[in-house]
């Protein structure tokens, strides 16, 4: 058995998946990590309610708008 500067990949276990030597080693180094999975779920979370205060944002201003168009065609 030769020496290596670093570990050797054998195997990994993983949401009831095998990953069995070093060709599946890309694989696995391209899985997210659980603090981005968090993060991406937060953001989604978040998005929806972003747009409905946007929505809620914009159309009031158009309701305003449109009151304040009426207002002066009855003048």
């Amino acid at each position: 058995r030769k020496k290596h500067d670093r570990p050797i990949f054998k195997a990994a276990h993983l949401n009831d998946a095998f990953y069995i030597g070093e060709e599946h080693l890309d694989a696995l180094s391209e899985l997210k990590s659980k603090d981005e999975i968090i993060s991406e779920i937060i953001t989604l979370l978040q998005s929806p309610a972003k747009n409905v205060i946007s929505s809620l944002k914009s159309g009031s201003s158009k309701l305003s708008g449109i009151v304040k168009t009426l207002a002066e065609r009855t003048e």
